[in-house]
């Protein structure tokens, strides 16, 4: 697919430099919106437990604030960096698994290691399940039946997977719709759903509510 910049457009611009300067100011952030992130800081408990696809900052974040977190990561050596930094700050309350991806092109992703960590919850056993990394609708799917009621399913670049009025570059528009079967059946699932939808105009970050 080439390369296209018809989202370069002044307010992209400035919203990208803004984003990128908060990024330099806050380096122990999460990558998720500003505004996502002091929501997050403000609702989360020291008895919440978690899951999470896609380690790196949100990891330490999130364990520093919960009682236990459960991340899944699929590249090797960046779950040996993540691990290295989990030592350094005596994080203990982390189980951090990492799932490759398998060798085969077209795997069935529902049977991939990474996927299939979801079996190893009870249903309504978690408080939250952050979504940011590899198939992701997928691991939104298999997450749902574990969050307890009022848990948050967090969803990172929500934008580029659930139809929303964003500005954000590749967003999928109300008639557009969700990018594929299963996040159409994820949005069929979380549509009526309490929601925090933030947006940065770069990228979006959404908190879903379940019922």
């Amino acid at each position: 697919m080439a390369r296209t910049f018809s989202h370069w457009t002044p307010q992209y611009l400035f919203d990208r430099a803004k984003e990128k300067l908060y990024r330099r100011r806050h380096p122990g952030l999460p990558w998720f919106t500003p505004q996502a992130i002091d929501f997050l800081q403000k609702y989360l408990l020291s008895t919440d437990v978690g899951l999470e696809f896609g380690s790196g900052r949100s990891t330490l974040w999130f364990a520093r604030r919960t009682r236990h977190l459960t991340s899944v990561e699929h590249n090797a050596n960046w779950a040996t960096e993540v691990r290295a930094r989990l030592q350094v700050t005596s994080l203990e309350n982390v189980d951090l698994i990492l799932a490759p991806k398998p060798e085969d092109a077209n795997p069935d992703i529902d049977q991939t290691e990474y996927v299939s960590v979801t079996g190893r919850f009870a249903p309504a056993s978690l408080d939250f399940v952050i979504v940011d990394g590899i198939y992701r609708a997928h691991c939104a799917l298999r997450s749902i039946p574990l969050l307890k009621p009022q848990g948050m399913l967090i969803i990172d670049n929500v934008n580029k997977a659930l139809p929303s009025n964003s500005i954000s570059p590749n967003s999928r528009s109300v008639a557009e719709g969700p990018d594929g079967e299963v996040w159409a059946q994820v949005w069929q699932q979380i549509e009526p759903w309490r929601r925090y939808w933030t947006s940065n105009g770069v990228a979006d970050t959404a908190i879903f509510f379940k019922p």
